[in-house]
């Protein structure tokens, strides 16, 4: 696994908090919108439960998911540049479901 996914999970409550143009919306419903809309599935939570790494391994997509305690979700940060060997080195360390 590579260690900056760690380093982002491990930073997400400060950096939930220090991004301002994150969208924001019921967390089953932004859940359903990444499976629908970008295929992505969950690759694991934060040890604390406050954020969720989702990629697509096939078109490398990615979102990382805060959640927060009333039920709302925020996508803080997204891109498109997950290459098939980090997603296989995902898959392999058990991270991806």
């Amino acid at each position: 696994m590579k260690p900056a996914i760690l380093a982002v999970l491990t930073l997400v409550p400060a950096a939930a908090f220090a991004q301002q143009d994150s969208v924001c919306m019921d967390q089953f419903e932004m859940e359903a919108a990444l499976i629908d809309w970008y295929g992505e599935s969950p690759i694991r939570r934060s040890d604390d439960r406050s954020a969720q790494m989702w990629a697509n391994p096939e078109t490398g997509t990615w979102s990382l998911v805060s959640y927060l305690t009333d039920g709302q979700a925020c996508v803080i940060a997204s891109g498109d540049a997950m290459t098939s060997p980090e997603a296989e080195d995902l898959r392999v360390a058990g991270l991806m479901e």
